[in-house]
């Protein structure tokens, strides 16, 4: 376990540079006094590792200095191989490029090794898109990840939600990530970093320009940034209800993760009957009853009155439509001999009309209608 730890260690020095104690100790899941000792370990060994003191200090290797402990161990292999996504890798246009790089891969791998990472695609698949969603096509994808890739700025013309609908901009991609099955950009606009939903670019130039990328910035950190701000935003209303102890656990899975949060959070205790109040984070009053119909009978809306009175509406539709079944086999059954009775009625009407000569009123005399 040392060993590779100490492996580790070399290794990140190599790739990144100077690091910092603190950097390796975070990236090797260490302490900083294990770090330390590691680190005395690989000079007594003859690696030239020095430390450099000072606000910009840390550890790196003496220039030129290159290991060649590069060697994988198996599970090493199979995680390369398990995170080998064709289906995204395709659509950036580096389909082919992936395949090449496993084949490689594979070849220079023992052939134990190369076995394993093999059965890896066998037994793990990734599936990106999320359910009940079709692929969102993204014509400009290749182009737009180049862009990236090159550090090239790019003109769009972006269709949003938001009057005026069809928008030019000039960005600076910083670069671009796949959620939920959907791809988006992230890019500077005028100084402000935004994010684009790539299937929304109808047109797309990349220009002969260099793009202005911000220092340090982290893509993985920005993006978890903007998902904890949007779903902060998106709900700007809140509906204090009455609900089940059932209904309460059902919002896990009827409800979005953030509204369902919320509501058990907010979950006052249960009385004799198992009914609870609570408050649920809303987007909008047709929002709110759209999910609280997802709960039937088993959820009460106290508060807003405008999103009450609309559920009472639903409710009230939904009973004339749908009576309770004795009433309902009732109204079925009179209908049915109000229209037996209507259409003897129409025959006679019919036959004497016919016997005195006249135009034959076959439709005979207009029915009630049956509700059914």
């Amino acid at each position: 376990m040392r060993a590779s730890r100490l492996v580790s260690l070399l290794l990140l020095l190599q790739t990144r540079g100077r690091m910092t104690a603190a950097e390796l100790s975070e990236a090797l899941e260490v302490s900083i006094r294990t770090v330390y000792r590691d680190v005395e370990s690989l000079g007594a060994a003859g690696v030239p590792v020095y430390a450099e003191r000072g606000p910009a200090g840390g550890y790196r290797l003496l220039d030129g200095y290159r290991t060649r402990l590069t060697g994988l161990t198996a599970g090493e292999a199979e995680a390369l191989f398990l995170a080998g996504v064709p289906g995204p890798a395709a659509e950036l246009g580096l389909g082919s490029v992936l395949t090449t790089a496993e084949l490689k891969l594979r070849a220079a791998l023992p052939s134990d090794l190369a076995d394993r990472g093999g059965r890896i695609r066998q037994r793990f698949h990734l599936d990106a898109p999320s359910w009940f969603r079709e692929p969102e096509p993204t014509p400009h994808l290749a182009a737009l990840a180049g862009a990236v890739w090159e550090d090239r700025r790019i003109r769009v013309r972006y269709r949003r939600w938001q009057q005026p609908r069809d928008v030019t901009r000039v960005l600076d991609p910083l670069g671009v990530v796949l959620k939920a099955g959907r791809w988006y950009l992230v890019a500077a606009a005028a100084g402000q970093v935004r994010t684009y939903r790539v299937g929304a670019i109808g047109d797309l130039t990349v220009l002969d320009e260099p793009a202005e990328r911000p220092a340090g910035f982290d893509l993985a950190a920005c993006w978890q940034e903007h998902t904890e701000r949007y779903e902060r935003s998106v709900y700007r209303a809140e509906a204090r209800v009455r609900m089940t102890v059932a209904a309460l656990a059902q919002t896990v899975h009827l409800f979005p993760p953030a509204m369902s949060r919320a509501a058990r959070a907010a979950a006052g205790a249960p009385d004799a009957d198992g009914w609870l109040v609570t408050t649920v984070p809303i987007e909008s009053i047709r929002h709110g009853h759209v999910e609280m119909l997802k709960l039937g009978a088993q959820v009460e809306v106290l508060a807003p009155t405008e999103l009450r009175d609309r559920l009472a509406g639903t409710a009230h539709a939904l009973a004339a439509l749908y009576p309770p079944p004795g009433a309902a086999e009732s109204s079925v059954a009179d209908g049915a001999l109000a229209q037996v009775d209507g259409d003897q009625a129409a025959g006679a009407a019919a036959k004497e009309s016919d016997a005195e000569g006249g135009p034959g009123a076959a439709a005979g005399p207009p029915r009630a209608p049956v509700r059914r």
